[in-house]
């Protein structure tokens, strides 16, 4: 016969399963046919709901100092998942109550902040109410909730079943059958739905081979996405190419922060039969975004010094002495800055949708944007423009209501264009991305521009990059902003270079290279191409 751990009368015994039927933290009583270690726990509920708090606190403290910023990588994502059942399972089994389904996530949230206080960016800063900082709490800690969270609670929900059968607490026949056949069936939607989000999660990124027109592989062709070792960081890569004889292209997208596998992809394939073209994703962007912290260390030079380091493993693994440096909008920036430090190493310079002074650029578009809303009756957003002062700020989030106003107050027609009217939201669903990189650009954009923009506002061309050693080329749109347009007209005339041109796409506005590619695949054959070739 069963001996229970304590003695107790039958009247007891129900008393105790009553209580952790209707919800109590106070457990049934434990029997002989769980492990003797539980029944310990059982005897004293208070003993195991302790147990069970410290284990949710020891995840909470391993989290906290291993993803600060929540899961970034697909075996993170995975592993938070695998925990967080565990450590629910866990939860429920020692404190033998449903109540853990809210406790442990609880425990661990608390934990998880405290530990992770040292981290900064908006993703992880307190919520702000505004567009921007309701986009950073759910692609932070919404994402994150989904991930360790929902598996916590489902892993605790399973954990207090398993304790009251191994406990041999009387089944509550108020529920019916019905009830319990909901109930199960509950468990088993929510296994299945975890188990759906894991194998999405766990999909790898991969990119297309080059093929020729009968669908097979161009012999020498290159389409791989790898990553670089930069300092002690791994920076990813995508390198696509019909010969890895071919010049060689390093982009540098905008941002600070941004990430445009999908704008390379969607726009730019006929690029890459003529130039081996490496679409990198700087530290804290894109597939790069586990790199940003520690966020102190996130530096001006640090980020030309690993443009240089990413142009000597392209040169080395290609074979060649210089290669072309193409920039968009921020990455415009950090191009001139990397030629300016070592011309050596370049063909050449494409700037497209430059920018020549970040803070000149803001206060015109703070001014623009308050004549606006004077002028449209927009009160509210001229009152708030007010408050708030103009640029330059010290917080990513303050830029929100200066800047967010850009496609009102400098709109164009892009009707006669369809191609780069997605901007920046095509980047999020092509497959060189995993679903944890797509789901996390917006947050990669966030916390690495809030950490690294305001470096960027003593830069002026017009003041610090004149003359250069290496021929420079400019694509620009004829819809491109006042803010940015206007110092850009100020500043070609002043540049002296070995060769330098320009040209304006008619239809597009900050992002000519996405908005007309054909013209801009034109442009870099038929002109930058042409005219440094190797004689």
């Amino acid at each position: 016969m069963p001996r229970t751990v304590r003695d107790m009368t039958s009247d007891e015994t129900h008393s105790d399963a009553s209580v952790a039927e209707n919800g109590s933290l106070a457990g049934p009583p434990a029997t002989s046919g769980a492990p003797r270690v539980l029944a310990r726990l059982w005897d004293d509920w208070r003993l195991g709901t302790g147990v069970a708090t410290g284990c949710t606190a020891a995840w909470g403290v391993a989290a906290g100092w291993w993803t600060p910023r929540g899961p970034l990588t697909t075996l993170q994502v995975l592993a938070a998942m695998a925990i967080g059942l565990l450590v629910g399972w866990v939860a429920g089994l020692l404190s033998q109550s449903r109540w853990a389904m809210l406790l442990a996530p609880v425990v661990f949230v608390g934990v998880f902040e405290l530990v992770r206080m040292g981290a900064t960016g908006p993703t992880v800063d307190a919520p702000v109410a505004s567009t921007y900082g309701i986009l950073a709490l759910v692609v932070g800690r919404g994402f994150h909730g989904v991930v360790a969270l929902a598996p916590m609670v489902l892993g605790a929900a399973l954990g207090a079943g398993a304790a009251r059968l191994w406990a041999a607490v009387p089944r509550d026949e108020s529920t019916g059958k019905a009830g319990r056949y909901l109930g199960r069936g509950l468990a088993g939607l929510s296994v299945l739905v975890m188990l759906v989000i894991a194998a999405l999660v766990a999909r790898p990124a991969t990119t297309a081979p080059i093929e020729d027109t009968s669908g097979e592989d161009v012999p020498g062709s290159v389409a791989k996405l790898t990553t670089v070792e930069v300092g002690d960081r791994e920076l990813g890569l995508m390198i696509r190419g019909s010969s890895m004889d071919n010049p060689v292209v390093l982009f540098l997208a905008g941002g600070p922060g941004g990430s445009e596998r999908g704008g390379m992809r969607n726009h730019l394939e006929a690029l890459e039969e003529t130039l081996t073209v490496a679409t990198w994703d700087q530290r804290g962007t894109g597939t790069s975004y586990p790199a940003l912290d520690p966020t102190d260390t996130v530096t001006l030079e640090g980020q030309v010094n690993d443009t240089l380091e990413v142009t000597d493993y392209l040169r080395n693994r290609f074979g060649k002495d210089q290669i072309y440096l193409l920039g968009q909008s921020w990455g415009s920036t950090l191009g001139v800055l990397a030629v300016q430090a070592a011309p050596e190493k370049y063909r050449a310079f494409i700037g497209v949708g430059q920018m020549v002074s970040q803070l000149a650029t803001d206060q015109i578009f703070y001014d623009d944007t308050l004549a606006w809303a004077d002028e449209n009756g927009n009160d509210t957003l001229a009152d708030s423009l007010r408050d708030i002062g103009p640029p330059p700020y010290d917080r990513m989030l303050d830029y929100e209501t200066a800047l967010s106003y850009e496609h009102e107050v400098y709109p164009y027609d892009h009707s006669p264009n369809a191609e780069g009217e997605g901007g920046f939201s095509e980047n999020f669903f092509v497959p060189e991305y995993t679903l944890t990189d797509q789901i996390h650009l917006l947050a990669a954009f966030m916390d690495t521009f809030a950490a690294l923009y305001p470096q960027l506002q003593e830069i002026d061309f017009r003041e610090t990059a004149i003359e250069f050693d290496v021929p420079m080329f400019f694509v620009q749109g004829a819809h491109e902003a006042d803010g940015r347009a206007e110092l850009f007209e100020d500043w070609y005339p002043m540049i002296q270079a070995p060769r330098k041109d320009r040209i304006v796409l008619d239809t597009s506005g900050h992002r000519p290279m996405f908005e007309q590619p054909d013209e801009f695949v034109d442009y870099m054959n038929g002109t930058v191409l042409a005219q440094t070739a190797r004689k």
